[in-house]
């Protein structure tokens, strides 16, 4: 069963969806079919992202169960190991890699990144310091980072 939750942001409303093991979607655009009720992973989720948008949380606890493949879970992960307040090029997860080559297949697995702001695929920018894609779109990403080199500490 998959639980759905929403909140209210700073960038607009966000949809929380977590199953038994934990969160499965964080975004604005759900991927699963709604079924609102509750869980642990779903509260405490969304405490962690409220502090987050109030500038006292710069690493996240909440459990996650995301699905994908092998290469996007590899991506992810290296994701998630970006520093609160940095910013880095899909070319740096490439290499991180060892795939220098790869650096549009990262782009796509960042483009189908289930967890926003936990996996902060925000915290990735084009080449030439260009704010890319994003599905919240460009200025949600830029309030992101703006908001993020505010509370840098």
């Amino acid at each position: 069963m998959i639980f759905t939750a929403k909140m209210p942001s700073p960038i607009g409303e966000i949809t929380l969806q977590a199953t038994e093991n934990g969160l499965c979607y964080v975004g604005f655009h759900p991927i699963y079919k709604e079924v609102i009720g509750s869980n642990r992973h779903l509260m405490q989720g969304m405490t962690e992202l409220k502090e987050y948008f109030n500038g006292r949380r710069f690493e996240f606890e909440v459990k996650l169960d995301v699905k994908g493949t092998v290469f996007q879970q590899s991506v992810w992960k290296i994701l998630s190991t970006i520093p609160y307040g940095q910013t880095y090029s899909y070319g740096w997860i490439a290499n991180k890699l060892n795939n220098p080559k790869a650096v549009r297949a990262v782009g796509a697995a960042n483009g189908k990144n289930p967890i926003s702001f936990i996996v902060p695929c925000h915290r990735i920018i084009g080449a030439n310091g260009t704010l890319t894609g994003y599905a919240g779109g460009i200025s949600a990403k830029a309030w992101l980072l703006e908001h993020e080199r505010e509370h840098h500490h």
